[in-house]
């Protein structure tokens, strides 16, 4: 059975034994632009990889799964050569501990992301950090992209103010 077979069947959650590790080829490879209209497939697998997401930021469900904390999955993470990520960027709590008015600065799924722009200067891991892959790599410390989202047409997004809030362990 085909990885999307598997991972967008309805009684399948994304868990960490669907994330690939490093050395895998498919990491390396480059990633096969999605046609529109999207498939059934492919939509459903959007909105699981968000759904780990959520499921990976929860505390009590992320410990319950055995899952890491992230803020983007890509679907070669998860042995699909396609194009297609998802990203939630949690905001923070104000000064005095409370929740904010919206709970995530970003949250999309984008098909076909393009990186239109980005700093020289490079953002440095904390000691320990990792990706999901259990990689280190240098990332820039600011980004700019677009992609398409289900519809078709293409969106800008420029996610660095909650982009950075993360960086600075507010997840």
């Amino acid at each position: 059975m085909s990885a999307i077979k598997k991972l967008v069947k309805p009684s399948h959650l994304i868990n960490m034994d669907d994330i690939i590790r490093e050395g895998n080829p498919t990491l390396r490879a480059v990633a096969q632009d999605v046609t529109f209209p999207l498939s059934d497939e492919e939509i459903i697998l959007g909105e699981k990889m968000l759904q780990f997401l959520k499921n990976s930021q929860d505390p009590v469900t992320a410990e319950k799964m055995g899952l890491r904390g992230g803020v983007g999955l890509a679907a070669p993470q998860l042995d699909i050569s396609k194009r297609i990520i998802a990203v939630l960027v949690p905001n923070p709590e104000d000064k005095d501990g409370n929740p904010p008015e919206e709970a995530y600065s970003l949250q999309e799924v984008m098909y076909n992301p393009r990186v239109v722009a980005h700093s020289v200067q490079d953002a440095a891991l904390a000691d320990g950090e990792r990706l999901l892959c259990g990689c280190r790599r240098r990332q820039h410390a600011h980004l700019s992209g677009r992609h398409q989202v289900p519809a078709g047409q293409w969106r800008s997004v420029l996610p660095r103010q909650g982009f950075q809030r993360w960086r600075r362990g507010h997840l």
